[in-house]
């Protein structure tokens, strides 16, 4: 059961969750992805509304669903229902929607084949949990669990386990050390976010300088990623911890940090509204207003039109919900078996990196070396160890099936240098990089958009083996070209798949 709260006091808190959200989201909006340290002191550009976020969209989209329930619950098989009315598939979001369209149930479309496990897609969205089970934080990381793992796996789960655990004890405790202990003891010992969490803390208090300890955390947990949640978390703590108190100092310090800016913003923005409602000052309010501004993809449901109606649809939720625990998934169906959805490819090693060497790439594919092999790769995304990589370079072949005459995005991400081509011709290619395997912002040249005939085709990729012994990671995909790359949706039947 909750912790009994007076209903005002709750209805207030609750509020300011959602409003910390909205102001900080629309704070760090503009400025999401930018990897260097800012200088924000109010928003930059001054909004008339606030920003559509999907931090946001998805407790929406859940809430409504939910609110068909009789009786109202929350576990991961009715939740994925979800998806379906949110049009955005940007890194973990579009690997759920794939693997759902596989045939895969949760936990499983988050842990399979996903590059993105540890992003912030779920430590996003933890303020309903939190308000859902106000004061009972081990409901309330049950709650985003069953989020969290559509999506997520590892670190990913433990980042929204211990949000949500977070903001529900915000409700009914404000001492910041004591919420801290508690929250991260939710999560396991081992965990990477559990480490950076208490990295942060030890270098604030050493340090009292948020410049300082932001680099302390970018050069100790490096990452290509700009949404990856350790770091992201990270900056959020640092900015709850600098802001010595004040509102607008503590969500600007979040995104001054840069990377994943709205993410960060928003989230210390709604656990400081849960705090301190009267925390929010006005002069961040204005600008915004109340209404419930969601993103475009959010498609084919009604929402609450205003803040405040949102408000309201949670408040009858908790009283419907009534502290029950997530159902039992024992006896729910297992779905499809990750292993038939392995996929076909051959293979084959060279000695040669003369391709490499040159300076412009064949613009016709070479052939294969002999003896090339057929192999079983777990999924689009592979990691192949560097001991069974039998020369200097690798030749990776892929046959890809259309359904119909269409444009396609290819995708091939590897931190390696590699050249592909496309049914034998030239498509793209690099000397080395980011390992970033997302439709909508991949790295520079590892990516074409191409018109293709129906029927079979082939794709041809050779990766120069790294020279210290790590395996040779990169990842495949094909997605429909949509009017936006954030909602390129992935060709889940395109591979050859041994099932």
């Amino acid at each position: 059961m909750t912790m009994s709260l007076p209903e005002n006091e709750y209805k207030s808190r609750v509020l300011g969750a959602l409003l910390g959200k909205a102001v900080g989201g629309t704070l760090g909006m503009p400025y999401e992805g930018v990897r260097r340290a800012l200088d924000l002191t109010y928003y930059d550009p001054i909004p008339r509304t606030m920003e559509p976020n999907d931090d946001l969209d998805l407790q929406v989209v859940y809430a409504v669903l939910m609110d068909r329930m009789d009786p109202v619950r929350v576990d991961r098989r009715h939740l994925t229902a979800a998806w379906e009315h949110i049009g955005m598939s940007p890194d973990e979001y579009g690997i759920c929607k794939r693997n759902l369209q596989l045939g895969l149930v949760p936990p499983a479309t988050g842990a399979f084949d996903n590059p993105f496990t540890d992003g912030m897609g779920a430590a996003i969205r933890t303020e309903l949990w939190a308000c859902l089970a106000a004061g009972n934080p081990e409901l309330a990381a049950q709650y985003a669990f069953e989020d969290a793992c559509m999506d997520h796996a590892g670190e990913g789960i433990h980042a929204a386990r211990f949000l949500a655990a977070l903001q529900s004890m915000a409700f009914v405790d404000n001492d910041r050390d004591r919420l801290l202990d508690r929250a991260t003891d939710i999560i396991p010992i081992h965990s990477k976010v559990r480490q950076a969490i208490a990295d942060t803390r030890a270098w604030w208090r050493t340090y009292r300088d948020w410049r300082e300890v932001r680099r302390r955390i970018k050069r100790t947990y490096p990452t290509d990623n700009f949404t990856d949640v350790t770091i992201n978390l990270s900056f959020i703590v640092l900015g709850w911890l600098a802001g010595e108190g004040d509102f607008g100092r503590s969500i600007c310090i979040a995104a001054n940090c840069g990377e994943d800016t709205d993410c960060t913003a928003a989230t210390l923005g709604a656990l400081l509204g849960i705090l301190d409602p009267g925390s929010i000052d006005g002069k961040w309010l204005r600008p915004i207003g109340r209404n419930l501004v969601l993103s475009p993809s959010v498609r084919g449901i009604k929402c609450p039109p205003t803040l405040d109606e949102f408000l309201d649809l949670i408040l009858s939720l908790r009283r419907r919900l009534d502290g029950r625990p997530p159902e039992t998934v024992d006896s729910a169906p297992i779905g499809i078996d990750p292993a038939k959805l392995a996929i076909r490819a051959h293979v084959g090693f060279s000695r040669s990196t003369a391709i490499f060497e040159q300076i412009n790439a064949p613009p016709v594919a070479p052939e294969m070396p002999e003896p090339q092999q057929e192999v079983i790769l777990a999924g689009c995304w592979t990691r192949w160890p560097w001991e069974r990589s039998a020369g200097e370079t690798m030749y990776v072949k892929y046959r890809i099936h259309v359904d119909r005459p269409r444009s396609i995005r290819l995708l091939f991400n590897t931190p390696e240098p590699v050249r592909v081509w496309f049914d034998g011709k030239w498509a793209f290619g690099r000397d080395q990089g980011e390992f970033l395997p997302a439709f909508h912002r991949p790295p520079i040249n590892q990516s074409a958009i191409i018109d293709v005939p129906a029927g079979l085709h082939e794709v041809l990729a050779v990766i120069l083996r790294p020279q210290e012994p790590r395996p040779v990671q990169w990842c495949i995909g094909v997605s429909e070209v949509s009017g936006s790359p954030v909602c390129d949706r992935w060709l889940a039947d395109a591979f050859e798949r041994v099932g």
